[in-house]
Parts: C-alpha cells; structure tokens; sequence
C-alpha cells in the first residue's frame, strides 16, 4: 500500500520532465480563456497574497522546500492557502495550508493539535516573506501571523522527482530555531537572491514584532518528542449505504 515516507514504484513518472503529456494546445487555451470571459471564478479572486517560506517533511525533515502559498481570508482568523513550487505560470500545486489563530488553535483536541506547526520563529526570522510587497506594508498582517498555527498537507512530493503527484499525502512542518527545523543556508541564499532581498536584514526590522506569550508544547511536535507523522493507505471494508425501500 502506499506510504508517505516511501518513493511509488515502479512508475513512469520518474524523470527530468516535470509533467507528463503533451503541451497544452491553442485549442484548449482559446477554452480557457473562454470560460474566465463567462464564470465567475470567485473563490480563486479572493486569493489576495503571495507568500513564499520553506517547509519541511515531518517524516523527514532533512527534505526542504521553497513554497509559495497563495491565500484567501475566511474570517480574520482562518486563513486558507493553495500551496506551489513557484510563482511562474507552469508551477506545480503541492498541496494546501491551513492557517488559525491561536483562539482557535486552543479549541482544537491534543491529537489534532500535534498536526499543527507554529509561524512565530518563520517570520521573526526574515523566512515568511510578501515577494515585492514593501515590509512597512505588510507589517500588521506580520504581527497577527506570528501568533497563528499552520496545518499543510502535501499532495506532490515534486523534491523527489515525481511527474505526478503520487502515494500518499504527507504532513508538512514549519522551519524552527533549532535542527532540523533549521533552514539550508543554500536554500535561503537562492530564494534571498531571487527575489533581491535579505533574510537578515527583515530578521532585523522584525525584532519587534511581539513574540506569542506562549506557543503550544502540542504544536511542532517533533521539538518536544523527536517523532514526526506518517500515512500509510490500507484497504479498508467500505460503508456501504442502506437499500431504498
């Protein structure tokens, strides 16, 4: 059965091709392009921020990534995010994040909470970065984010190669103070470079953003038990409805 700390295969979808089948065809564009000109696309045009961070496997948290988070505001505090491996117009969707407050985090049972990572060392760190939104902008929104907890699920392990998004989902943490939630300076160095930027420098103009008075010992669990999380697909007898009558 499928697990998400094991690579699917055999498969054909291993290779340096990021996607397989052909590319998408005039026809199919003139369709799309179609179909934004008559539907209204809502729940999409609400996503009004891009984000870009890093995270890791919580099964092994040596594999890093960059991540760009693309998100919409339920209420003041909940926050969803469709989440992909870049910001250009072929990138992949990895999977989704769910961002709440810390109001709502204490509502949540001590098993769910252990599914949860914590943003408050991500962005006084210079990590949670507004690509070309200038920081005194984003400041506010900063300091209600560093009180939040994230839930992420990864569909596409793309890190490993996969053409496709395959196996089982994998459960996401966030970068931490401490190994191995520490970033790769590598990584930092690429995404800093990229977008023209200084981790250190925002690290710096973020000193006072006010740390939460506490941050929960249930969230980034591995920092307080050294074990991350798993999924393994089984087989399992379906529910089956009742006849109608």
């Amino acid at each position: 059965m499928s697990s998400t700390d094991k690579s699917p295969g055999p498969t054909p979808a291993k290779g340096s091709e990021p996607t397989p089948g052909a590319a998408v065809s005039v026809t199919q564009h003139v369709i799309d392009k179609g179909a934004m000109m008559i539907q209204s696309l809502e729940p999409v045009k609400e996503m009004s921020q891009h984000v870009c961070t890093f995270a890791m496997y919580s099964h092994d948290m040596s594999r890093q990534i960059e991540t760009h988070h693309y998100c919409s505001h339920l209420t003041d505090d909940f926050v969803q995010c469709a989440v992909y491996d870049s910001d250009e117009p072929n990138a992949r969707l990895l999977g989704v994040e769910y961002i709440i407050s810390d109001d709502i985090f204490e509502t949540l049972s001590p098993e769910e909470q252990k599914l949860w990572h914590s943003h408050a060392y991500e962005i006084k760190a210079g990590l949670w970065v507004n690509p070309r939104v200038p920081e005194m902008i984003g400041m506010p929104e900063l300091k209600s984010l560093a009180k939040t907890y994230g839930k992420f699920w990864c569909t596409w392990q793309a890190d490993r190669g996969d053409r496709l998004p395959l196996g089982a989902p994998a459960l996401m943490m966030s970068p931490q103070a401490v190994s191995p939630g520490l970033v790769r300076p590598d990584l930092l160095h690429e995404r800093d470079s990229k977008y023209n930027i200084s981790s250190e420098s925002l690290k710096s103009s973020r000193l006072e953003i006010p740390e939460p008075e506490m941050i929960s010992p249930m969230a980034d669990y591995w920092k307080q038990h050294g074990k991350g999380f798993a999924i393994d697909i089984e087989e399992t007898q379906m529910k089956l409805r009742a006849p109608f009558p």
